[in-house]
């Protein structure tokens, strides 16, 4: 049987009223406006006129304007009690008004009616009679509507709810609260405090943050990953908060979340990441159904604005990494020039525009799968133009000749790339059955270079000289030491023969592998 707790609560007048469960009680939640509550206000009256010797009557209106209507237009006989911060509202879990609950001398709720059912209200008027051998007390029942449903308490408002849930005992936020001064400009703060990435961003409000919570089943509190180089805990709390900051809607979270996982695994290696001078960051591609579920641009400009989805879930990223991670520029990120992909590079493979196997499918997951795939790359995306190819191998050709400048014409053996295929270099891959692996093939050996080209001029130490030219005068060697180096997708408008190209760091273990994590979507 569910217990009221005791609670104080105070009137019009600013007089405290005790529930302390020592006796009998009728607590009744109402609002003024609701027309149903209007109804039953008289009837709650009537009630008080029988019983208030032998109950006592908690009257607890939901707004303050309301509640002197009410004493005004009504003149009850009882004290109207004002919840207009809704605590107790919520705290005794109303959802709809009128709620009318009997209890007894131990605070147990016996009786509770919602909403206004006149057969329901005249049987708990006879039952009190009854029990106390009374007669009936005066109430037109005929007068009154067989039915009215009750209206929402303003505690479930959603404008409302966040907020109590997050100042109450059982709210799922354990962050500290930041006070700011009547004259402080809150986006301001925000960048005093050095929570931004440089760009206005969204302050992370107990309301804003409850309800960025709704978009996952996980606990707030549960770790996800630790974060280098602060080695801090991430939980999913500290991930919302910084998606709220971001910009996201609750339904990206899932997202973030997997992508916090992916780049804080030690293949990953998100501190080698970001520490580099090189200026390498986070891409995120995503697979899968979520793609549309949270309409994300795959298609024109997908590797540029205008996108939400692809632009928050980036940057929440980002933020997390210098909010959690402490990742700052000056402190240990040290990249030398920065990058505008340091804001963010989130975008989704257009998997329908390819004959080709998805990404996600090629590292091992299912077609119906949600996933989030994170490379660190150091420039880009750079175009490649070939309206002119007419087919895959001439296409083919065309993008490894076009990646052998990438860090450096003389960097061999240690590059990797992520490709964007567009839909119209896509198509002409497909009409020639021409696979990932094919271009993948074509690839090393358009991007080769004999090492007497290698070694000439300057770019190397005579140490470093010396161990190539043993390898052979002649030797041809590729851009790529192996095939996992080039990652490929197809994205970006059906109109553009082009195809862009992303940079890659260091790809072997003292730099970073891709990781993929599946999305657990809600």
């Amino acid at each position: 049987m569910t217990v009221v707790k005791p609670f104080t609560i105070s009137d019009m007048n600013g007089n405290a009223h005790k529930f302390n469960a020592d006796r009998p009680s009728i607590i009744c939640f109402v609002k003024e406006d609701c027309p149903t509550c209007r109804v039953a206000l008289p009837v709650v009256s009537a009630f008080f006129e029988k019983f208030s010797t032998n109950y006592d009557f908690y009257i607890v209106g939901q707004t303050s304007s309301g509640n002197e209507e009410i004493v005004n237009n009504l003149n009850p006989p009882f004290s109207v009690l004002d919840d207009s911060a809704l605590q107790l509202s919520f705290e005794t879990n109303v959802e709809t008004v009128p709620t009318l609950r009997i209890t007894n001398a131990e605070g147990e709720i016996n009786r509770e009616l919602i909403g206004f059912v006149k057969a329901e209200w005249k049987a708990l008027l006879d039952e009190v009679l009854m029990r106390m051998s009374s007669e009936d007390c005066k109430i037109d029942w005929d007068g009154l509507p067989d039915w009215l449903p009750g209206c929402g308490s303003l505690s479930v408002d959603p404008m409302n709810y966040d907020r109590l849930l997050a100042e109450s005992t059982n709210s799922p936020i354990r962050a500290r609260k930041l006070e700011l001064g009547s004259l402080d400009d809150q986006f301001e703060f925000m960048f005093d405090q050095g929570f931004s990435d440089g760009l206005p961003v969204i302050p992370p409000t107990p309301e804003r943050v409850i309800n960025m919570l709704k978009g996952t089943k996980r606990e707030s509190q549960e770790i996800v990953a630790t974060m280098p180089p602060n080695m801090a805990p991430v939980t999913v709390e500290k991930i919302a908060i910084n998606c709220v900051l971001a910009g996201c809607k609750p339904e990206y979270l899932p997202v973030v979340i997997a992508s916090v996982e992916a780049v804080c695994t030690d293949d990953f290696n998100i501190h080698g990441v970001m520490a580099t001078t090189m200026g390498a960051t986070p891409v995120l591609v995503v697979n899968g159904p979520i793609r549309e579920e949270i309409s994300m641009n795959m298609g024109l400009g997908a590797l540029g604005q205008g996108n939400r989805a692809n632009a928050t879930i980036g940057r929440a990223l980002r933020l997390i990494i210098r909010n959690v991670g402490g990742a700052v520029p000056g402190g240990t990120e040290r990249s030398t020039f920065g990058n505008p992909m340091k804001f963010t590079m989130c975008f989704a493979e257009w998997e329908e525009q390819s004959k080709w196997e998805p990404l996600h499918i090629e590292r091992g997951f299912d077609l119906l799968d949600s996933t989030v795939t994170a490379f660190a790359m150091s420039g880009g995306p750079s175009l490649i133009i070939d309206e002119t190819a007419s087919t895959g191998a001439e296409l083919a050709n065309t993008i490894g000749e076009a990646t052998t400048t990438m860090l450096n014409a003389k960097a061999y053996g240690f590059s990797n790339c992520l490709i964007a295929v567009s839909p119209e270099h896509a198509t002409t891959f497909g009409r020639d059955n021409f696979t990932k692996q094919q271009l993948r093939e074509v690839m090393h050996q358009s991007s080769e270079k004999t090492v007497t080209e290698l070694t000439s001029g300057t770019g190397f130490t005579p140490e470093q000289r010396q161990l190539y030219r043993e390898l052979g005068e002649s030797t041809r060697l590729s851009k790529f030491e192996s095939d996992t180096d080039i990652n490929i997708v197809v994205a970006g408008s059906p109109a553009g023969k082009c195809t862009a190209f992303f940079h890659g760091w260091i790809p072997q273990k003292i730099g970073s592998i891709p990781v993929t994590r599946k999305i657990e979507v809600k």
